[in-house]
């Protein structure tokens, strides 16, 4: 699947709905402090990491714009959505000993740091995690793209996305029991298949920083670690 080569330093893109667990809303803190663990446990290999929340448990801006609201409204509204998920996986790794910094785009100097791109590479270097939060600051654009950028920004080895399926499938396995999972895939084979792995502008980010994107299922007790060192079950896309 891949050389077993455990990265130096990653990206962890989480959806705000993996933090959901069973519930239809909001976070679950069970999950939450799961995945707490699952980081705790690459951090402690030495390896560099800085995360990057959605969220669309609490408020997704295309539904908001999707029933009449202003969409860059809508997109900033999901933003602060965005700081609470940051804010509560925060507190859950420093619950667990891991030191731990929030930067967001948007200037909360209350809560978190401002994105300061050096500090950040700074932090990570000290061996602190760093959620970056508020997306890219822009309306417009998805957690997704900002997780591609902040991966292009921080000089990361690898993209890892981490989904509720160990995979990149050909269609919805929860509603296409034929749906074929692919271990391998190209930028453009994303791109030309439509394949939803991630929106289109951070496939093509990706893509021009030639950072690998691993997408595996983060409900899978200990798949953040395998994954790191070229393990487990998923898909890699990368030319």
């Amino acid at each position: 699947m891949t050389d077993k080569t455990t990265y130096k330093r990653v990206l962890l893109k989480l959806s705000g709905e993996a933090l959901m667990g069973e519930r239809d809303y909001g976070l679950d803190p069970e999950m939450v402090n799961r995945v707490a663990g699952e980081i705790k446990e690459v951090v402690a290999q030495g390896v560099e990491v800085c995360v990057v929340i959605g969220g669309g448990n609490i408020f997704r801006g295309v539904s908001g714009a999707a029933r009449g609201m202003d969409r860059a409204t809508a997109d900033y509204m999901g933003m602060l959505a965005t700081v609470i998920n940051a804010l509560a996986m925060q507190n859950a790794l420093e619950t667990l000993g891991v030191k731990t910094r929030v930067q967001s785009a948007i200037p909360m100097a209350a809560v978190s740091e401002p994105y300061i791109r050096r500090r950040a590479i700074r932090h990570m270097e000290k061996g602190r995690v760093v959620i970056f939060a508020a997306g890219t600051g822009n309306p417009f654009f998805t957690t997704d793209s900002a997780a591609a950028l902040r991966a292009s920004e921080m000089q990361c080895n690898a993209l890892l996305k981490g989904t509720k399926v160990d995979g990149v499938y050909s269609a919805d396995p929860a509603k296409d029991p034929s749906a074929t999972r692919y271990e391998y895939l190209t930028y453009m084979d994303v791109l030309s298949r439509d394949l939803q792995v991630m929106d289109t502008s951070a496939i093509s980010l990706a893509r021009q920083s030639q950072i690998p994107i691993l997408v595996f299922s983060i409900v899978k007790n200990g798949s953040f670690a395998e994954v790191v060192n070229g393990k487990g079950t998923f898909t890699i896309v990368k030319d």
